[in-house]
């Protein structure tokens, strides 16, 4: 009774979710720091009227609206402040070395933490203040989460840069949570967490301590090169970029030990040129931990620091804590399992500490197939379902195949889902499952392909398809039956008896599993689908 009622209220919540997201398609990166980590509704789109509530605040949706209930929990969790949380202790030794190593004149800390701005920003400051053009990809809803056409979840700590600025602050670290629409995969997590550090130089810091240094200058007219900004003399440019890299140097020393191999990468920011990327050696390979380089002037002079030269530098929490601590999954992050937080419960910071596994079951490897409409279609809107329904036991979304029947005229959906299994097994690395979209750049909708493949753990079930001979969109049934061996089982695409052939996909991924339920779950499964009447564009 317990599964029953359990898939009773996930079906109820799937036709909701589906309903809403195909009534948005019908209707209607920016690259940064770090990269490559209570709404009871779905807001897809905003109706005329309401309103979004997040921490205190209403804000009015409009067709912009995309915020998803699943990332609208995560609003206010704030990981990197609670205690003892591995990202909590990776911002913990950040800033202990930043107070330690670097100090102002009364002997108090150079540069101050702010770790509890609020996420909701304005896209002026996320994008505007930082010099992004008004036709940049990054703004794309498709890749950000926007409250409306004004508010959004921050996509990057950076979008509170210029308030800081303009608040006459030269040396500062932001940490907060992160938000952007992205593929899913066991390194990537809608939400995740950055820490920036910006730091201001007059002239007479930068001078200081270089001989003849009151003869030089900070600021001149000039073109613009790969080594410099049109603006800046060469020798500011590079004090401050050799300021940067011996700052961000120490700081994975520190992090990491000694003997730490580094080296540099030229990259591209639109706020800062010259512009870097930190890589370090660990573990036999090269891997890229942050993104820096100097601020561009344009924005430290529309902030009011026109007599001033400075960098900026922002790293992600979990890139380096995954790193660090050996978690094999970004979704571990969010777990609330004591056996997980247990193992970072440290009487010293700067302990090392190694992730140890919480559970060792088999995977399951699932697909999924269903109609898409024939505009309007963005991939990151198919992730946030998956998301929404899935939860964090999804571990990788990939395009496998696409199909489109000439002469085909649904509008409809078909999915093929294994339950996900309780939220209180711990997954390792990495016990998720995965669901592969299939998309079409056809004009006329499209069908998504998906199997199901390798159930380790017998008894299983298999669904076997209905086919119809109707001529004109009909209800496709799945039926059910136990299987007590062989320790295997399939989930088989819907088929007709249309002219071309539907195609049978089969992809890889891993999900924990409530395998010696999985027969009577999904006849509860198909019990419930016929009790919500879905009508002919469900399966």
């Amino acid at each position: 009774m317990m599964v029953c009622s359990a898939f009773i209220r996930a079906a109820h919540e799937h036709t909701f979710l589906v309903r809403n997201i195909s009534h948005v398609f019908r209707c209607h990166q920016h690259q940064a720091w770090g990269s490559r980590p209570a709404a009871s509704q779905f807001a897809a789109q905003g109706a005329p009227g309401s309103v979004v509530e997040l921490l205190g605040k209403s804000y009015p949706q409009d067709d912009h609206t995309n915020l998803t209930p699943k990332v609208l929990s995560k609003v206010g969790r704030n990981l990197h402040n609670q205690k003892y949380h591995p990202l909590w202790l990776i911002k913990e030794r950040v800033k202990e070395h930043f107070y330690r190593q670097y100090m102002g004149r009364p002997r108090t800390p150079l540069f101050s933490v702010y770790d509890q701005l609020p996420p909701v920003v304005t896209t002026w400051q996320n994008f505007d203040s930082l010099l992004i053009p008004a036709d940049h990809p990054s703004r794309k809803k498709g890749d950000n989460y926007y409250l409306n056409r004004v508010h959004m979840l921050r996509a990057h700590t950076s979008a509170h840069q210029w308030d800081l600025l303009h608040a006459g602050l030269n040396a500062f670290l932001v940490v907060g949570d992160v938000y952007r629409r992205d593929q899913i995969d066991s390194q990537h997590y809608p939400v995740f967490h950055q820490l920036e550090g910006v730091r201001l130089f007059s002239k007479h810091e930068l001078f200081a301590g270089v001989k003849d240094g009151e003869s030089l200058k900070l600021f001149e007219e000039s073109s613009r090169s790969v080594h410099k900004q049109e603006t800046h003399t060469m020798e500011a440019v590079k004090l401050v970029e050799f300021d940067l890299k011996q700052v961000l140097t120490r700081l994975m020393t520190h992090l990491f030990g000694d003997g730490l191999e580094v080296r540099w990468v030229d990259c591209y920011f639109p706020f800062t040129h010259p512009s870097f990327e930190l890589e370090i050696k660990f573990g036999g390979e090269w891997i890229e931990v942050l993104g820096c380089g100097v601020m561009e002037q344009q924005l430290v002079n529309s902030a009011g620091a026109q007599d001033r030269i400075g960098w900026a530098f922002g790293l992600g929490l979990e890139r380096l804590a995954m790193i660090l601590y050996d978690i094999p999954d970004i979704r571990l992050f969010w777990s609330e399992d004591e056996r997980f937080l247990e193992q970072f419960h440290l009487s010293d910071i700067n302990q090392r500490v190694q992730f140890q596994p919480l559970s060792k079951y088999p995977a399951v490897f699932n697909d999924i197939s269903f109609w898409l409409p024939s505009e309007n279609y963005m991939e990151n809107d198919f992730y946030d379902i998956v998301r929404t329904v899935g939860g964090d036991l999804v571990e990788k979304v990939d395009l496998i195949d696409k199909f489109e029947h000439p002469n085909c005229l649904f509008p409809a959906f078909y999915e093929g889902r294994i339950p996900s299994p309780p939220h209180s097994r711990t997954h390792t690395s990495p016990p998720h499952s995965r669901l592969h979209p299939v998309t079409s750049t056809q004009q006329t909708p499209s069908r998504h392909l998906l199997t199901a493949d390798s159930i380790p753990s017998p008894p299983h079930s298999r669904l076997h398809p209905v086919t119809s001979s109707q001529q004109t969109p009909s209800r496709h049934l799945l039926t059910a039956d136990s299987i007590p061996s062989p320790p295997h089982s399939r989930l088989h695409p819907v088929t007709s008896t249309q002219q071309t052939p539907s195609r049978h996909l089969h992809t890889a991924g891993p999900i924990t599993g409530w395998h010696l339920a999985l027969p009577q779950i999904l006849k509860c499964l198909l019990q419930v689908m016929a009790q919500l009447n879905l009508g002919d564009n469900w399966v």
